[in-house]
């Protein structure tokens, strides 16, 4: 009998979460990103109160709600439809013609709630199947492959296993996203860069377990 199950039941639940995840939040998921912003989740926690009021017109909405609670209905002021001094009208911007303009549009992440209890979730699923197969135990090592072939000394373990954490968030970093993002995400979307950026991922994982195996 497998100690795994089967492949499907995987495939099953990373498209029911990543489809889920989307149309719960109208965004896209990753797992790096999240984590960088659940560390850093003061700074995350005033960006998302500052974006409260980057929209004009959600500014004057709340600046008129505050005033009616304050001081009760204020009435609306008309305003002209035309003025006397009227604004200029901008330069075309060269390659766009008169009425059409640059739409830049630059999507926040989900909330950083969302996104702490997706880490949380993760952890618990984890937890879940591993009690499920019966097999849950604590263990303090990498196991015998990782003793075999790297290094069997605890403090050199620890030491191997800091700089290649601090690769794998650099490399994050660089390649704007992991395996999640890109891989489950951008690829679902035909993107380009997730396309190249998850080639990637998994040529250096190919090549890196060759030298291990067949090498080293």
């Amino acid at each position: 009998m497998s100690d795994y199950w089967p492949w499907w039941s995987g495939a099953l639940g990373l498209a029911a979460l990543t489809i889920g995840y989307t149309l719960a939040t109208d965004r896209s998921f990753g797992v790096s990103g999240a984590w960088d912003r659940v560390l850093h989740w003061r700074r995350e926690r005033e960006l998302e109160r500052e974006e409260e009021f980057a929209d004009e017109r959600a500014l004057a909405a709340a600046l008129v709600a505050a005033t009616d609670d304050h001081f009760g209905t204020v009435p609306a002021v008309p305003v002209p439809p035309h003025s006397s001094h009227p604004e200029p009208s901008p330069e075309p911007i060269a390659g766009l013609s008169a009425g059409e303009g640059p739409t830049v549009t630059r999507q926040r992440p989900a909330p950083l709630v969302t996104q702490a209890a997706l880490l949380i979730s993760i952890f618990i699923g984890g937890l879940i199947a591993s009690l499920a197969s019966g097999r849950f135990h604590l263990r303090f090592d990498m196991g015998p492959g990782f003793r075999n072939l790297v290094t069997a000394d605890p403090i050199g373990m620890v030491v191997l296993l800091f700089a290649g954490g601090m690769l794998v968030g650099f490399g994050t970093r660089l390649a704007g996203g992991c395996s999640s993002g890109h891989g489950l995400n951008g690829c679902g979307r035909l993107d380009p860069v997730s396309i190249t950026a998850t080639a990637t991922f998994f040529v250096t994982a190919v090549a890196v377990s060759f030298l291990l195996w067949k090498v080293v």
